[in-house]
């Protein structure tokens, strides 16, 4: 495997403990050697042994559309190639032609291409068929994992929440609702057709390479706030102690890495996690916090940290902590630390 690769397969171990399952178990199960892997060391993955991971993880987690998760809560900025894409593009369109080329370094499954008109530009997923019948299972949940980080990646892009006008994928009609939350757009059904479009409006839109820098950002906050180890670019859980060790810890550390668009819902973090929000708050409860405690403790630490870096306006915390309006973000400052944004900052 390459170093991208690698990086993914890190990825995915790293989220599959958030999800209380054990990395040593997976790869264990799998026949694929964890220790290698964390080292940094060179490691070799067969079709079976990739296909495996992907159905071991589906298996113990109860959750038939784990590659679609994956790709909801994965941040730009933990995958490496995402940072070459920033850096070598000015705008969306540039960024996503780059992102289609790289393709190949995270997987042979399948390649992309884009086609745009006037009116949309379409991702469309060409599936490998040598490598697809080695990896039947991982096919599946790579596409899914494909679809959604597209949409994220554009996020992450421009700082906005987009929404695609089109997704075409084979998929079971108990998947559609859950399709269509994290999609954010009714899925068509296809048995030969993977692809994703959007509207042309965005493909000139210059990105926000800072926002880049601030996913990274938060990935080191997230570093700092849980232990962890490192390994590249990646923040990965420490595989040595138990995963998820209590339902506080994983909500704070989802709600950290994916802060950069504002605090996720009850519900949404739910989906990500397979329970319904009835059962999250109850898991919450038997530790003696509530969901809004936690999203209000993570809103503080991350303004204490943005406005201690110095890099960033009041106004541009206030809007990446989800507040409409800088008064509410000032009220909720002086709230937590009797102190105004400002006057806390001239007071470091």
């Amino acid at each position: 495997m390459n170093e991208q690769q690698t990086q993914f397969i890190l990825a995915f171990l790293a989220y599959a403990a958030q999800r209380d399952l054990s990395p040593a178990k997976l790869c264990r199960l799998s026949d694929v050697d964890l220790e290698t892997l964390t080292t940094g060391a060179p490691v070799e993955m067969s079709p079976k042994q990739f296909n495996d991971l992907w159905l071991n993880a589906c298996h113990l987690s109860g959750d038939p559309l784990f590659g679609l998760h994956l790709g909801e809560s994965l941040q730009l900025a933990a995958l490496g190639v995402v940072g070459e894409i920033v850096k070598s593009s000015t705008t969306v369109g540039q960024a996503v032609e780059h992102a289609v080329a790289l393709t190949p370094l995270i997987t042979d499954l399948f390649g992309m291409t884009v086609w745009h008109d006037e009116h949309t530009f379409t991702l469309r997923i060409l599936p490998n068929d040598g490598h697809r019948a080695a990896s039947p299972f991982a096919f599946g949940q790579m596409v899914c994992f494909f679809l959604v980080f597209a949409v994220h990646e554009l996020d992450g892009l421009v700082l906005a929440r987009i929404r695609p006008q089109h997704v075409a994928m084979p998929f079971t009609p108990e998947m559609a609702p859950e399709l269509e939350r994290v999609l954010r757009c009714i899925p068509s059904h296809s048995e030969s057709d993977y692809a994703i479009t959007f509207d042309n409006h965005f493909w000139d839109l210059p990105i926000l390479t800072a926002n880049y820098a601030l996913q990274k950002s938060l990935l080191q906050k997230v570093a700092m706030a849980v232990d962890t180890v490192t390994t590249g670019n990646l923040v990965v859980a420490d595989t040595s102690k138990p995963a998820g060790d209590s339902w506080q810890r994983k909500v704070q550390q989802y709600l950290m890495k994916n802060a950069y668009l504002g605090i996720v819902s009850l519900e949404e973090m739910a989906a990500n996690f397979n329970i319904s929000p009835r059962s999250l708050q109850r898991r919450l409860k038997d530790e003696h916090i509530s969901y809004q405690e936690l999203a209000d403790d993570v809103r503080k630490s991350l303004a204490l940290h943005y406005l201690e870096t110095g890099e960033y306006y009041i106004k541009e915390v206030s809007y990446i902590l989800g507040y409409n309006e800088i008064s509410a973000f000032t009220r909720a400052f002086k709230r937590w630390t009797g102190k105004t944004p400002a006057g806390y900052r001239r007071n470091e």
